[in-house]
């Protein structure tokens, strides 16, 4: 070995022993309310979301296969390990595409609450040490993104599938209590474990790379504290972890800065209220704006919608409904025809009614390459023509519930209300947001009990 090599910094050491040392005390009232809230609505999002087949089919396989009964698969009214059950609350978590989105985009809440409070309950940990966990869960994930400022679609794989696993390790170490060496060993194996293929986009297995990211996260600290050892230097090594997903670009010192500020407070997450893509949302905010002045919405002779290059949300014809998620032109037909887009647009029947079948084929996308195709600086234009040749426009540079935007309170607790309303009725969803609401004041038992609703 050279001796520039001898002397080159243990990156994976001091990423360890840094992030090992946070605790919940280095969370501020800002932190522990933004944690707080990015639970609460994923937890509702996944309630939502087993009542979709993906999570149905999931669930029934994971039940199939056995195991101790540890934690709760939400909504099935079963427990299973910890690991099964993160994946399978995971799947439910992200199957709408209605979770909060990272900055620069990652679904980082999926791959980490599953499995915070799958361990938590098997475990016996208390609502704060979930706070914790699910703090430094998302913090890595959004490092690891800031670090590498990857332009879009510059990875291979799809980014949860590379930052998830990532983020669930860091969340199980610090409730298994992982000393600095046991959690390199787990970044390690976890390391190994990415992965998610784009191409799936708008199938049933897109919700499947957030519940691998869980469960492999999980697995890996599991072992790591059972004494499994990987390669403890995994972000350094040649063909390692930053070598083979980030060799353009990786910048260390914004590694190291974890929690300098919090990433969950400063840039935030952006809250969706709109089950789909984050950029199709910009269509449908734009589109809702057009169709205010719309008397009419049979008369639409034609649709222009001008985008950044955004080249895997231009699905002109869905093959189905699940697929709308992933697409500009059935979002912004769906806006216009309905005036609101929710769980229930993305529907086969909704995809192949008549009218959105009409719609989508006056719908033109053109995209404009000197429009920035981040979503914290892209706009997006929808231009209607009536039969009448009046023509109506909308124009969106921030979707509700974007970073920088204060979340209004209504309207995030309407959009819980109504996730959790798709299973529960109202008195139980007003216990579970009120416990959720106070899961800081939880203890380990009283944690337990209301996971156990969620069943």
């Amino acid at each position: 070995m050279s001796s520039d090599k001898k002397s080159a910094p243990a990156q994976t050491a001091k990423l360890a022993e840094i992030i090992c040392a946070k605790t919940y005390d280095a969370l501020d009232n800002d932190a522990v309310a933004a944690v707080k809230r990015l639970i609460m609505d994923g937890v509702a999002v996944a309630i939502a979301g087993t009542a979709e087949d993906a999570p149905k089919i999931y669930a029934a396989h994971v039940r199939d296969g056995g195991g101790s009964a540890q934690s709760t698969v939400w909504g099935f009214d079963y427990k299973t390990t910890a690991s099964g059950a993160a994946y399978a609350n995971a799947v439910s978590m992200h199957v709408l595409d209605f979770e909060p989105m990272s900055s620069p985009p990652t679904h980082a809440v999926s791959p980490v609450v599953p499995v915070a409070l799958a361990i938590a309950e098997a475990h016996g940990c208390d609502g704060r040490a979930v706070i914790a966990a699910c703090a430094k869960g998302f913090e890595i994930q959004g490092r690891i993104l800031g670090a590498a400022k990857p332009a879009r679609g510059a990875l291979p794989f799809h980014s949860p599938g590379v930052m998830g696993p990532m983020g669930s390790a860091v969340a199980a170490a610090h409730l298994l209590k992982l000393d600095a060496t046991q959690f390199a060993n787990a970044l390690g194996m976890a390391s190994s474990r990415c992965a998610g293929l784009p191409a799936n986009s708008g199938s049933m297995v897109k919700c499947t790379h957030c519940g691998n990211a869980a469960q492999a996260g999980l697995e890996a600290a599991l072992l790591a504290a059972r004494g499994f050892a990987a390669n403890p230097g995994i972000f350094e090594a040649k063909h390692g972890y930053v070598q083979t997903f980030f060799a353009a670009h990786f910048d260390y010192d914004v590694l190291f800065e974890f929690g300098q500020p919090w990433r969950c407070v400063e840039p935030g997450m952006a809250i969706k209220f709109y089950p789909s893509k984050y950029p199709t949302h910009f269509a449908i905010t734009a589109a809702l704006e057009a169709r205010k002045t719309i008397n009419d919405i049979a008369q639409i002779k034609s649709v222009r919608i001008v985008s950044p290059e955004i080249l895997d949300a231009n699905r002109p014809q869905p093959r189905v409904g699940l697929e709308g998620k992933f697409s500009i032109q059935y979002a912004a037909a769906a806006a216009l025809l309905d005036g609101a887009v929710g769980i229930r647009t993305f529907s086969d029947e909704r995809r192949f009614a008549a009218d959105m079948v009409d719609l989508l084929g006056k719908i033109a996308l053109q995209f404009d390459a000197s429009i920035p195709p981040d979503t914290k600086n892209m706009h997006m234009t929808v231009e209607v023509t009536l039969n009448d040749g009046s023509m109506h426009k909308g124009i969106c540079k921030k979707p509700p519930g974007t970073w920088g935007l204060p979340v209004d309170a209504a309207q995030h607790r309407a959009k819980i209300r109504d996730c959790l309303n798709v299973r529960f009725d109202a008195a139980k969803t007003d216990r579970v947001i009120e416990s959720f609401e106070n899961i800081d004041k939880l203890n380990a038992q009283q944690l337990g009990a209301l996971l156990a609703l969620l069943a």
